[in-house]
């Protein structure tokens, strides 16, 4: 599973996160803000080694549930789940060797 580059159009409940049983990385964020949009570049380079990781992008705001669930407080938080348990957690990465890292936690 390559890159995901679209925000989700209804992003999962929290249950469902917990539940999941596979690895993946949340990325909490808005299409307008600049961070965001800087950290794309990053993200791709470290996810290209692992095409197989689920990637959802949630679009994060007052009011947003999952990102209050998460206490996201600035984008973009990347949250790094492993059999529903947060395992890793990088607010507005500075490279792409810190998201490979926590990206290698998930063990994929």
């Amino acid at each position: 599973m390559p890159m995901n580059n679209t925000f989700a159009e209804i992003e999962p409940s929290r249950a469902e996160i917990d539940a999941s049983g596979e690895p993946v990385l949340i990325e909490f964020g808005a299409p307008w803000c600049g961070h965001c949009q800087a950290a794309q570049a990053l993200l791709a380079k470290a996810l290209a080694n692992y095409p197989q990781l689920r990637h959802i992008k949630i679009e994060d705001g007052p009011g947003r549930k999952l990102g209050r669930s998460f206490r996201v407080k600035l984008w973009p938080t990347l949250i790094f789940i492993k059999q529903g348990n947060e395992v890793a957690r990088l607010v507005r990465p500075a490279n792409a060797e810190a998201i490979s890292e926590a990206l290698h936690q998930l063990g994929t």
